[in-house]
């Protein structure tokens, strides 16, 4: 780092894990996010790809679509008619791929598997539990009643409500 650089270095404090959360962080956190619902805080929408689209095709969709998510469906064959969520594609999978691989692999390959949900009218603190469970930076949102994607949940929607709290 050049000398006068306005940035530090820090230590490496690897991902914080479910089990770490709790104490007074886990604490501070809950009562931040007391009360709020996923539906506040989620993008809503849903973008979507076929497993077998390249990871570039999918980062140009998270570029036209400004998304950092992007959830891949199984469409199956024309005569059926019913839509499989696999799995959801965020930038740090393409950013991984785009390191040796990225034309090389498609969006079933690099999904987040098995799908990591939360349901629009759950707590939002326990989508936050749900994010660091499972070390994952993006929830799949389904409707409580169709059980059907609706949107999407990522840490920065998180931080946006956790920001705004005095």
């Amino acid at each position: 780092m050049p000398s006068g650089s306005p940035l530090m270095a820090l230590p490496e404090a690897g991902p914080m894990l479910g089990s770490q959360m709790s104490g007074a962080l886990g604490t501070e956190l809950s009562r931040t996010l007391a009360g709020a619902k996923v539906s506040d805080a989620m993008t809503s929408g849903v973008i979507s790809c076929a497993p077998e689209t390249s990871l570039r095709t999918v980062a140009r969709i998270m570029v036209e679509h400004r998304v950092h998510a992007v959830y891949v469906f199984d469409f199956g064959h024309e005569d059926d008619e019913t839509v499989e969520v696999w799995g959801i594609v965020s930038d740090l999978d393409v950013v991984a791929a785009a390191v040796e691989y990225l034309d090389a692999r498609i969006a079933g390959e690099s999904a987040v598997t098995p799908l990591v949900f939360v349901h629009s009218d759950d707590p939002l603190d326990h989508a936050a539990a749900l994010m660091a469970e499972n070390d994952v930076s993006h929830l799949a949102v389904l409707d409580p009643h169709t059980e059907r994607p609706v949107g999407v949940l990522s840490t920065l929607d998180i931080a946006h409500v956790v920001s705004a709290v005095e």
